[in-house]
């Protein structure tokens, strides 16, 4: 008997062996080559803009995601920490008053009552891995809500930047349109211009200086978008001054396709659903089977109306096994397991999703990355260009062998094309954030360790 209640103890569910869907490189190479390959945890030093790292840990430190993502966390741990205390002894003590029916006797009852349920059948092994499953779920929360805070300060602080670059160079493109208007005025009272060539560069004044309302609107949305990342209820003053653009150093990627396994917050979300879809089985399994234990009780009575000496004859122990055996809703239980048993499977199946969605967005950042990157540097080629035939010129009418006009025309022709390289060092700088957001790149908890990963007794999650 004794062997088969042991035996029968074991019967628990096993951990599926979870075999993510990943490829064993990256289709597309790596966009530089560096000393050292780019630390996830800080991506973003790569700008070397210390203005940028002072302000993403401010934005770790009081963003209030973050912050609720912990509590949430501290919760999940303290029940985890306390999962197993279902199945330690319990004892309880209660105190009565009982009155005879005749009213002749009045009793004071006390007694005690302990219980011991073994968990066995893999039912405590069940609510350790729901309880574990629900902690890992957390803090894969947490590391997302770390992750995107970060992507989204980094990408909020280039479009300000890239704004107020854009700013200063539709105002000069503006003053060289207004440059151009007083030379067409000259000409046209000398006779050497027509009317509506100047009405032309009155329209083109207007329309530079309408331009200029979308940076500075661009500008206010992004510092107030900072404000509200960096857990503050208005933009920092220092934010507003125009500061020089990010401009991406030299970096390598830090990770092959199977680190994604360990970085990427969505795919440990994933993994921690099927532990806590495996415990939920577990304990749905255990449910069919009786509830094996210990069952004890210490009563004792004293008749109040007639005061007698109290005696060991008015107490009662009584000590044996407990048996809680399922009977008419068997049927239920069986159901209710095959369901959970449905779920576990779906939840490995959304875990393999997530891993291809995983690899699908790194290999689509990296791609976007490779394609901005070779933008911003025709970009930059066709600027450097522009600035020589523009000083070219400008000695050509020192020497008046060219006019001040096509002068201007130069100088607005290499305005235009540094407001582009602007545009396309901003969209190399956002490709390069949306690729550390997809491998999941952000600073680890305090109290977690580097490589931390939740296991489990009865089988390995990979």
């Amino acid at each position: 008997m004794l062997a088969a209640v042991i035996a029968l103890a074991g019967c628990s569910v096993s951990m599926p062996k979870l075999e993510p869907p990943i490829p064993a490189q990256w289709q597309h190479a790596a966009a530089t080559q560096a000393p050292a390959p780019t630390d996830l945890r800080s991506w973003w030093r790569a700008f070397d803009d210390p203005a940028l790292n002072a302000l993403v840990d401010q934005a770790l430190a009081h963003n209030l995601d973050v912050a609720q993502a912990v509590e949430r966390v501290r919760a999940a741990r303290v029940l985890q920490q306390h999962s197993g205390a279902p199945y330690l002894p319990y004892l309880k003590a209660s105190t009565d008053q009982v009155i005879d029916p005749d009213a002749s006797a009045s009793y004071l009852v006390a007694g005690f009552d302990a219980s011991w349920e073994f968990g066995l059948f893999g039912r405590a092994q069940g609510s350790r891995r729901e309880a574990q499953g629900q902690l890992d779920a957390d803090m894969a929360d947490l590391q997302a809500a770390r992750v995107t805070l970060v992507a989204e300060v980094v990408r909020n602080w280039i479009e300000l930047r890239a704004a107020q670059q854009q700013e200063t160079l539709l105002q000069q493109a503006s003053d060289l349109h207004a440059h151009q208007l007083d030379l067409l005025k000259i000409r046209q009272h000398l006779q050497l211009a027509p009317t509506d060539a100047v009405d032309q560069a009155v329209a083109t004044v207007a329309q530079a200086q309408a331009a200029l309302a979308a940076p500075r609107q661009a500008i206010n949305e992004a510092a107030q978008r900072l404000a509200v990342l960096a857990g503050q209820n208005h933009p920092d003053p220092a934010w507003l001054q125009a500061g020089l653009q990010p401009q991406l150093g030299t970096w390598e990627l830090p990770s092959t396709p199977a680190n994604l396994l360990r970085t990427r917050p969505e795919i440990a979300r994933a993994e921690a659903d099927v532990l806590r879809a495996a415990g939920e089985l577990g304990v749905a399994h255990a449910d069919r089977f009786p509830k094996l234990g210990l069952d004890a009780s210490m009563v004792w009575a004293s008749d109040l109306n007639n005061n007698r000496k109290h005696t060991s004859d008015n107490g009662l122990v009584t000590m044996g096994p407990m048996f809680d055996m399922p009977l008419f809703d068997w049927g239920l239980r069986k159901a209710n397991e095959h369901a959970k048993s449905h779920e576990l499977k779906a939840s490995v199946l959304a875990y393999r999703q997530a891993v291809l969605q995983g690899v699908a967005e790194v290999e689509t950042a990296l791609g976007t990355l490779q394609q901005q990157q070779q933008r911003e540097q025709h970009s930059l080629e066709a600027w450097q260009a522009l600035q020589r035939a523009g000083d070219a010129l400008q000695t050509r009418v020192k020497l008046q062998l060219d006019s001040p006009l096509a002068l201007a025309d130069s100088q607005l022709a290499a305005t235009q094309a540094a407001i582009e390289l602007a545009d396309a060092r901003a969209s190399h700088s956002l490709a390069y954030v949306a690729l550390f957001k997809a491998l999941g790149g952000a600073p680890l908890p305090a109290d977690e360790a580097p490589d931390a990963k939740s296991t489990d007794a009865a089988g390995a999650t990979h």
